[in-house]
């Protein structure tokens, strides 16, 4: 099949090894025009040496993109997640997943900007990356044109990058010239690591790949208390301190790191069908979730929350699956933004040895009456004698049923 004419196409540029090459070999393959696009997602590397590196290898200056997408990242992306308490077949809290439509978007937005006629990601044909990115640009831009390299090359093994890279003069580190042990992918809410040491899903995770949490049984023997403040179902101030989505995320990874909370050993179902092993890492989001959910614990009503908890599962897998831009996770979020109108309250949060239990909540907009439930004489709204008929209505169809069964002698 003849290759498309491409003049000029925007890439997900890293700067690591793996995009270098694909920088180069964009130029080859398509004797195109390559920008790249780098994004600060809070992954904690310096992303300046991504310029040179890009530089070095021929673009020009004006096609050099790098973004600080933190605060929009958390705020647009991760927070209307965590209001739907958003979790992967039970487990997973979807760090890799939802930032991929955030670049892919950026993407999008550069390539509209300096008119180019393709985008190009760097994620392998067996993952899920490759469907997150190409879904989002397609919901962007119809009639964009995707560059996919690892579907296209015939480089198989490392030996064959390297051998490409040193052709072409593309500076590699020594410490990329053997195997890595594991691929691992970062940003502000998670840590996630896969891939060789990690593939056999009967070994534990060694030690060495843990990097953004302390090991539990070395975490302090002391809690850690904390209170976090919700104003309509997103987080805002920690201890007192009111702060941006971005530098609250921070905050708690850093009190989620040092009382060794977060960590995670998944076997999960990937999109594409085969199954994945893979360790992640989130401190921050971990003591989120159970904060959100301790706070709407006292401000929802049971109706909306027993539906949150149902939709939630459709929800976690339209993000997984990379089907943020579509309208029935639009729709869904619309819903859930709405239930979250009056979950506005503190939560008191104790941090011990890898767990975040609420310990305390309070809200203006509480549901909880404490008159009601008690065990001591309470309000006249509630009749204890009341409950025989609320018994014996549920009952009906149980008896009924029991009558048949009794009568056939089933």
């Amino acid at each position: 099949m003849s290759k498309p004419d491409i003049r000029k196409v925007v890439l997900a540029y890293s700067g690591g090894l793996d995009t270098s090459i694909i920088l180069k070999w964009l130029q080859t393959t398509y004797n195109c025009e390559v920008i790249t696009f780098t994004a600060d997602l809070g992954q904690g590397e310096e992303l300046e040496p991504a310029r040179a590196k890009a530089l070095l290898l021929g673009i020009k200056p004006d096609n050099i993109f790098i973004e600080d997408l933190r605060e929009e990242f958390v705020r647009d992306y991760v927070f209307p997640m965590f209001r739907a308490n958003a979790v992967y077949e039970g487990q997973y809290l979807l760090g890799t997943s939802i930032a991929r439509p955030l670049i892919a978007k950026k993407q999008i937005e550069i390539a509209e900007k300096l008119g180019a006629d393709a985008v190009c990601h760097g994620a392998t044909g067996k993952g899920n990356d490759q469907v997150r990115f190409e879904l989002g640009y397609y919901a962007l831009k119809p009639d964009i044109h995707v560059v996919a390299p690892w579907r296209e090359w015939d480089m198989r093994s490392r030996e064959q990058l390297i051998a490409f890279a040193e052709a072409h003069q593309i500076p590699i580190a020594r410490d990329k010239r053997g195997e890595s042990p594991f691929s691992t992918d970062a940003n502000l809410l998670h840590t996630s690591s896969e891939g060789k040491v990690l593939e056999d899903p009967a070994g534990e995770v060694p030690d060495y790949v843990y990097s953004r949490t302390l090991d539990p049984e070395q975490a302090p023997d002391q809690p850690t208390y904390i209170t976090i403040d919700f104003e309509k179902g997103d987080a805002t101030v920690i201890d007192g301190v009111r702060l941006t989505p971005a530098a609250l995320l921070a905050r708690l990874n850093e009190l989620g790191r040092a009382n060794g909370i977060g960590r995670l050993d998944l076997v999960e179902n990937r999109f594409v069908g085969m199954k994945s092993r893979g360790m992640y890492e989130t401190p921050g989001g971990t003591i989120l979730l159970a904060a959100h959910r301790g706070i709407e614990s006292v401000t929802l009503d049971r109706g909306a929350a027993h539906l949150k908890d149902e939709l939630m599962p459709k929800y976690a897998e339209l993000i997984y699956n990379g089907f943020w831009f579509s309208p029935e996770r639009e729709m869904l979020q619309a819903a859930i933004d709405l239930s979250q109108q009056l979950v506005t309250g503190r939560v008191r949060v104790k941090l011990y040895k890898g767990n975040a239990i609420v310990v305390g909540r309070e809200s203006p907009y509480s549901l909880y009456d404490q008159d009601l439930v008690t065990f001591e004489e309470g309000k006249v709204a509630y009749d204890q004698r009341d409950a025989a008929g609320f018994i014996k209505l549920n009952a009906l169809r149980l008896r009924t049923l029991g009558q048949r069964r009794k009568k056939m002698k089933l």
